[in-house]
């Protein structure tokens, strides 16, 4: 069995600009974003912590450290998921989120599951 895929994790992004509760007058821009974490890897393994680092249009960067995601430090076992929504609030009506997840597997090793940038935007206004 190859080593790299033992600790290997997939993430995957959806966005949605929220119009209820944004107000662009005031240059409030709020977006959901839904992420998928699946252990691809061959040992179990479980997110300790996460790492986001958020840009909006103007190159203000946020960025954003805690333990575990909304509440929750998953264990997931291979071709297990764990699936869960969170919001950021922009002052552009345009930014991107990259970041990591770090994680522990049941042998002890320590990984992290790199999360590829995504884009936030609100409708129409990227073509």
């Amino acid at each position: 069995m190859a080593e790299s895929i033992k600790y290997e994790i997939r993430v995957t992004a959806e966005t949605q600009y929220l119009a209820d509760q944004s107000d662009p007058q005031d240059g409030r821009y709020v977006f959901a974003y839904n992420i998928t974490i699946r252990n691809t890897g061959t040992i179990a393994a479980q997110l300790i912590s996460r790492h986001w680092v958020i840009t909006d249009a103007e190159s203000h960067v946020q960025e954003v450290r805690g333990l575990g995601v909304v509440g929750h430090q998953p264990l997931l076992k291979p071709d297990e998921s764990f699936e869960y929504t969170s919001g950021c609030v922009l002052t552009t009506p345009v930014g991107t989120m990259r970041g990591s997840f770090q994680m522990t597997a049941e042998d002890g090793a320590q990984f992290e599951a790199s999360v590829a940038e995504f884009t936030l935007a609100m409708p129409r206004v990227l073509h």
